[in-house]
């Protein structure tokens, strides 16, 4: 039978999946992966360790199956993360610097000003901020290629995740255009390379990608046993993108939340669409049709706050998470501003912080202001996206948090609207299959529409009261009034 490899290079583990005609997983296998923090706010990981998880996770999924089942590949990938490479070896010349790293900061600071913030938003649909790609490959080409040698020569490469990955089968450099349009170097209108970005970045076009459809053509698969070289790869979307895609959400006011490390709270838009403030634009995917453009609200820190939480608690998130459901708030709110906050208030100088806390506060209580503090962050974006794109009548959802029941139905009290959550956990590489289908010609897009997607749905069961609400809104406010100027020692 034809079957589809779904491959989903995360921030903390490779997941594959193999996936079926029918739309069913045949088989799914996970490598897991760790980060390094050199310094506060810096986040690496291996490219070389990136590679070996997902040859190992590829080699457990498939285990007994025919390698010559698979009709195609489809990869999911995370986003923003930038590294450099040999041309002519094929060999890191430098860490992967992560999406989570912020040592980009100065370099947005020093290029910062009323002009340049515009021309960045105008251009990319983006905010200046250090967690998009372009700052951070200013900071690796300064470290690594300061006369901007090698890269002007295309002698170093410059790439995303789906770069690095697609390098090593050969053939050209090349970028998919939803990745391309998290780096803060396309223009998104244009889908392509802005030189006024690039000379405002001093990041040479030569050591860039070619910018690809979602769809390819990307090089064919070489050396990652037991798959056959030759084997298509039909489709690259980022995570957050292909969780969409994997949620058949494909229709303009349709919006999603991915719950992980951190949170994308993410829905197709018109192109014409006017944002509300505190909102990226970016390109879902991109097909034969033209870019499918989406509204994404980014949040830094969700599944990351109960990890650290957990740790300081000493017990299991698992266990965290259950202390925080079965007890009230009783008020106490935790901003998780560890590297500053992302969407809508996109402050890097915004600071983490405990609120509204007593003599009598408890370890429960902590817990549950962590568990609020995912839930309150995803509100605040889908209430953003609706002052734009109108109510937001479902808001699907995934991710590992995400399978906690208690946790779903807070996010539903707290919207005052049904929670649909996806009953198949790997969205993402659901997603990255679908469209690979497509592209192989499995499916067209009435086979697709028609395949199974089983949801589990949440209604609200009570209204968060105003007085809650204000609670969260002031601790945001005091976790960003902290100002540059000031030396916390």
């Amino acid at each position: 039978m034809p079957a589809i490899l779904a491959i989903d290079q995360g921030t903390s583990a490779t997941k594959c999946a193999l996936i079926g005609a029918d739309g069913t997983f045949l088989s799914r296998a996970a490598a897991p992966l760790g980060e390094t923090h050199p310094q506060p706010g810096w986040v690496e990981q291996d490219p070389r360790a990136i590679w070996r998880s997902v040859e190992e996770a590829v080699a457990a999924c498939m285990g007994s199956h025919d390698p010559g089942e698979v009709v195609s590949v489809g990869f999911s990938v995370q986003r923003e993360s930038v590294l450099l490479w040999d041309r002519d070896t094929g060999e890191p010349v430098s860490p992967l610097v992560s999406w989570q790293d912020q040592r980009g900061a100065a370099i947005c600071d020093r290029l910062r000003s009323d002009e340049t913030e515009q021309l960045v938003r105008q251009r990319t649909g983006l905010p200046l901020d250090p967690m998009f790609s372009a700052a951070k490959a200013t900071w690796l080409l300064d470290r690594h290629d300061p006369g901007r040698n090698l890269s002007r020569a295309g002698r170093l490469r410059l790439g995303t995740v789906d770069s690095w990955l697609l390098s090593r089968f050969g053939g050209p450099h090349v970028i998919e255009a939803g990745c391309a349009s998290r780096t803060q170097l396309m223009n998104v209108q244009e889908v392509d390379w802005d030189d006024d970005l690039l000379a405002l970045f001093d990041i040479p076009r030569a050591c860039l990608p070619a910018i690809a459809p979602s769809s390819g053509p990307f090089p064919a698969l070489r050396g990652l046993a037991p798959l056959r070289d030759g084997t298509p790869v039909s489709a690259v979307l980022g995570d957050s993108h292909a969780a969409l895609f994997g949620h058949g959400a494909v229709s303009v006011g349709q919006v999603k939340a991915t719950f992980g490390t951190g949170s994308s709270v993410m829905g197709l838009v018109n192109r014409a669409a006017d944002l509300p403030d505190g909102l990226c634009l970016t390109i879902g995917w991109m097909t034969e049709a033209g870019p499918a453009y989406a509204a994404e609200g980014n949040i830094r820190s969700s599944g990351a706050t109960l990890r650290w939480l957990a740790s300081i608690l000493d017990v299991e998130i698992a266990e965290l998470v259950r202390m925080g459901l079965r007890t009230p708030s009783s008020g106490v709110m935790l901003v998780p501003g560890f590297g500053g906050l992302g969407a809508p208030w996109w402050d890097r100088h915004a600071i983490g912080l405990f609120a509204h806390l007593s003599l009598g506060t408890t370890r429960e209580q902590l817990a549950r202001a962590a568990v609020d503090s995912i839930v309150f962050q995803i509100a605040d974006v889908v209430d953003r996206i609706g002052q734009g794109a109108g109510a937001v009548r479902a808001l699907f959802v995934d991710g590992g948090p995400a399978r906690n029941d208690g946790l779903v139905q807070l996010q539903a009290d707290r919207l005052g609207c049904p929670v649909l959550r996806a009953a198949e956990a790997e969205l993402s590489a659901l997603g990255a299959a679908h469209l690979a289908g497509l592209g192989a010609g499995l499916w067209d897009w009435d086979a697709l529409r028609t395949l199974p997607r089983p949801v589990d749905r949440f209604e609200p069961k009570q209204s968060l009261t105003e007085e809650t609400k204000e609670r969260w809104h002031d601790a945001v406010d005091r976790a960003r009034s902290r100002r540059p100027t000031e030396d916390v020692r």
